[in-house]
């Protein structure tokens, strides 16, 4: 493991002893992995980085990083934040703006002999497409550019481990998608360990291999986008990642095996599903996204449009059986059905994922 957190409790001063930034977080991360944390506002992420940035004190747990003891709680040891070896990219890119490019990048390298420092630096802004704009001004770049050369100078220490808060939060949708592939492909192509800190879940579906769902200091669930989204770990996850709904159901034995009663049909692929006495007499709920209900006019089970929201290539219906539970699905924009009508609907889901009834 290059990157192991475990256990890591981080309290501010003069918070109340049961509260905690981050509680009892473990991760972990092998040599050039990219690590995505995300989460709600206030869920801890960013603590959790300056944690492994050695800028906040453990309460608890431990920091290892290439088998180094990076920070230790119960022996009350913390490597220095400037002995780490660790970059660090912000959402303000904290350019230096009476400086150029080139010597904004250089910043971190001026312990090198003028020679290599000067092809360090040429070496860093051609990988990340700006070694025409050397002299300039970071003022004369676009904020997308700006960032780059941020990354740029994080990258010219040879950091052994790349930490990132929030680095797109300042530019438009469609850059910051653009420019997360971008980050990645040249993170992956310089073997670059890194763990970013985002709020935009397709951010960090771009970027990462493993994606920690954080929530109120507890990190939910670490593991790859595949897994949050089809086997959450927990009630929070299953609602945070993607657009989905719980809906009653009951876990029974079929003749064909175990099958889940649900408002849309029965649900009978059950391989991941709990037994029917994991809960009481049954009795669950289902967790429904939007892409396990298809749009099928054949389908005995009808819903009411209530609402239609266009995403391009289909619309995100929300739904409302006869029965009045509430579910999501994504059709074909080219079926554009209005608000009000009935449709038939049926369950394509090919990941049974359950919870106790009421405990949202």
């Amino acid at each position: 493991m290059f990157l192991g957190l475990e256990s890591v409790t981080v309290r501010y001063p003069g918070s109340r002893a049961d509260h905690a930034a981050v509680q009892g977080a473990s991760l972990g991360l092998v040599r050039g992995q990219i690590g995505v944390l995300i989460g709600p506002s206030g869920c801890g992420k960013t603590t959790l980085l300056r944690a492994v940035a050695g800028l906040e004190p453990l309460a608890a747990g431990r920091i290892r990083m290439e088998g180094e003891l990076l920070a230790d709680a119960a022996r009350g040891t913390a490597v220095p934040p400037e002995a780490r070896r660790i970059g660090m990219v912000f959402q303000d890119y904290a350019l230096f703006p009476h400086f150029s490019v080139a010597d904004n990048v250089a910043f971190g390298v001026q312990h090198l002999p003028k020679p290599e420092r000067a092809a360090r630096v040429a070496q860093m802004l051609d990988l990340v497409g700006l070694g025409h704009a050397a002299r300039r001004a970071p003022h004369q770049l676009s904020g997308g550019q700006q960032q780059r050369v941020a990354l740029a100078r994080a990258l010219a220490p040879a950091p052994r481990l790349l930490l990132l808060d929030e680095p797109f939060s300042n530019l438009d949708v469609d850059l910051r998608e653009r420019l997360a592939l971008e980050v990645r492909g040249i993170l992956k192509d310089t073997g670059t360990t890194a763990l970013f800190v985002t709020h935009d879940q397709m951010e960090a579906f771009a970027l990462g291999d493993l994606i920690g769902v954080m929530n109120r200091g507890r990190l939910e669930q670490w593991d790859d986008a595949y897994a949050l989204y089809h086997r959450p770990a927990s009630r929070f996850v299953a609602q945070f990642i993607g657009h989905g709904v719980f809906a009653p159901a009951e876990i029974v034995q079929c003749a064909h095996g175990l099958c889940v009663h649900t408002p849309v049909g029965e649900l009978a692929d059950l391989a991941e599903c709990p037994l029917p006495d994991a809960y009481p007499q049954g009795q669950c709920e289902v967790l429904l996204r939007a892409d396990d209900i298809v749009h099928d006019d054949s389908s005995p089970v009808k819903a009411r449009i209530e609402r239609k929201a266009f995403r391009g290539s289909e619309f995100l219906y929300t739904l409302r059986l006869g029965s009045g539970e509430q579910v999501l699905a994504h059709v074909p924009s080219h079926h554009d059905h209005q608000v009000g009508e009935w449709i038939g609907i049926r369950p394509a889901v090919d990941h049974v994922v359950t919870f106790a009834r009421g405990a949202g």
